[in-house]
């Protein structure tokens, strides 16, 4: 190739692929200089196991060299063991170099189950590898009804104009708020309009709109309940400067308790409280509803409440108080998390301003996808695999009940009734606090979550414990570690 006295290309060549460009390559060192940019890129993962290399003759013209530099620069790697051809399927990279070790002084990290956990603890749990996974709130996602999902996917794709793939109502898709309202008043004996329903990327955006739109209005203090979801204080209390907390006993929140803290709004999960399991109790819910018509404002986290065992339905809090109710709910139960699609009822008063953060946030969730669920909630699809879960998810939970009682006679099981999970209490001389148990159970293969990461006020400890992702002997299998534990630090 000629070059200039300098040694720079007379007509430097570039390309997309690595922002590779010529010009920095030495006179007559074409190949080692391409060999060399290979080698960085895979070593530093902008080029990952898996990713297929371009065709030696169409990198050779984007750079304008001759094809041997390329197949000569990709040779090299292959006799180094980076990358390897497949035929058709071109030339792969099948291996990157180990990553230096990091100096000791970066090597502690901090524990993952502290007594204080931060906003970061769900994402450093969920990625925590475990043998058996017994966390809270995982649906049975080997359960998703694949073929109605794409039977429903095939129909709308069919049915779908050019003019359905450009931007979306933030709202959501008029099919599915329709296919929402019908579901809310079939299944939680909800009556709204199309209208009013807004479709979230699941209930932590239902939760994160709601706090900007309270804040807008002044209110900057939700109450929450005590023990109540980590998870959902977390999201709701990003937005405001303070959550504090309302005790729950065996028929729900304290009214009275609620009252006390001045607090001007609440965020309860009343048909099955996180993590206790209890149902609001009809002279409570009475009451409550008292607070929230002289001027309260209840935010409906109604996570689960279609997974009932043992117990009739409860009515929505949001069916007898629209005005005073923001509810809000999600197909993360029902189908999977993945998905990311939820709903939020909102009193006219707040509507403007929670569509407003929705608009500025995402301007709304994905077309297909809601087409799609609209189609499947509409079929009745979703009822019949809600019937299949209620099964599935009973013979799961007895599993979880008697293997606590042959491996941890001394805890008492909470909210059995209804749900994805179990709370367990400790007896009070267990040796050990629930948080350093569920860190000796993860060490041992089984993930699970400390009931104190749910309590601000005194409270027991002890577990929750999900029962819906694992079958019998999985289940089995984990609580009969998580006995082992206990009898050794007793």
């Amino acid at each position: 190739m000629n070059r200039s006295i300098d040694g720079a290309s007379e007509r430097s060549k570039d390309t997309d692929f690595l922002q590779l460009d010529t010009a920095g390559a030495p006179p007559g060192g074409l190949t080692d200089w391409l060999a060399q940019r290979l080698r960085e890129a895979v070593a530093d993962g902008r080029l990952p196991v898996g990713d297929r290399l371009p065709a030696t003759r169409v990198l050779a013209a984007e750079l304008g060299v001759s094809r041997g530099v390329v197949t000569e620069a990709y040779r090299r790697l292959a006799e180094e063991g980076q990358v390897a051809g497949r035929g058709r399927g071109g030339t792969v990279v099948v291996a990157a170099p180990a990553p230096p070790a990091p100096p000791p002084a970066a090597r502690p990290e901090p524990p993952l189950f502290r007594p204080d956990p931060g906003p970061e603890v769900f994402d450093a749990l969920r990625a925590a590898p475990a043998r058996i996974d017994l966390s809270p709130g995982r649906p049975d996602l080997a359960a998703f009804p694949r073929a109605a999902w794409l039977r429903a996917e095939r129909a709308v794709l069919d049915g779908l104009s050019a003019h359905d793939l450009g931007y979306g109502d933030p709202r959501g898709t008029p099919e599915l708020r329709r296919a929402v309202a019908h579901w809310l008043a079939r299944n939680r004996g909800i009556r709204a309009d199309p209208d009013e329903v807004l479709i979230t990327a699941g209930t932590a955006q239902a939760l994160a709109l709601t706090g900007q739109a309270l804040g807008r209005a002044g209110i900057t203090e939700v109450a929450a309940e005590d023990p109540g979801s980590l998870g959902a204080r977390q999201h709701l209390g990003h937005w405001l400067s303070a959550t504090p907390p309302v005790p729950v006993d065996t028929e729900g929140v304290r009214v009275d308790e609620l009252r006390a803290t001045g607090a001007p709004a609440v965020l309860l999960t009343p048909a099955h409280q996180y993590p206790t399991g209890v149902v609001l109790g009809g002279e409570r819910r009475r009451e409550l509803l008292r607070w929230a018509g002289e001027g309260g404002l209840v935010i409906e986290d109604d996570y689960d409440a279609e997974h009932r065992h043992d117990r009739p339905p409860v009515p929505a809090l949001r069916a007898a108080l629209p005005d005073r109710v923001l509810y809000a709910g999600s197909v993360s139960k029902l189908l999977a998390p993945a998905l990311r699609t939820g709903w939020l009822l909102v009193p006219p008063r707040f509507r403007e301003d929670v569509l407003a953060a929705k608009r500025y946030a995402d301007l709304g969730n994905p077309v297909l996808p809601q087409l799609v669920l609209a189609r499947v909630m509409e079929s009745g699809a979703l009822e019949r695999h809600l019937r299949l879960l209620r099964r599935r998810h009973r013979r799961r939970r007895d599993a979880m009940i008697a293997a606590v009682r042959e491996h941890l006679p001394g805890a008492t099981v909470h909210g059995a009734a209804a749900g994805l999970h179990l709370m367990l209490t400790l007896p009070a001389d267990l040796g050990c606090t629930d948080t350093e148990l569920a860190t000796a159970a993860l060490a041992h293969g089984v993930k699970v979550q400390p009931l104190s990461w749910h309590a601000r006020l005194p409270y027991a400890q002890g577990l929750v414990l999900g029962y819906a992702a694992g079958g019998p002997g999985e289940i089995a299998e984990g609580v009969a570690v998580l006995g082992r534990l206990v009898r050794r630090s007793g």
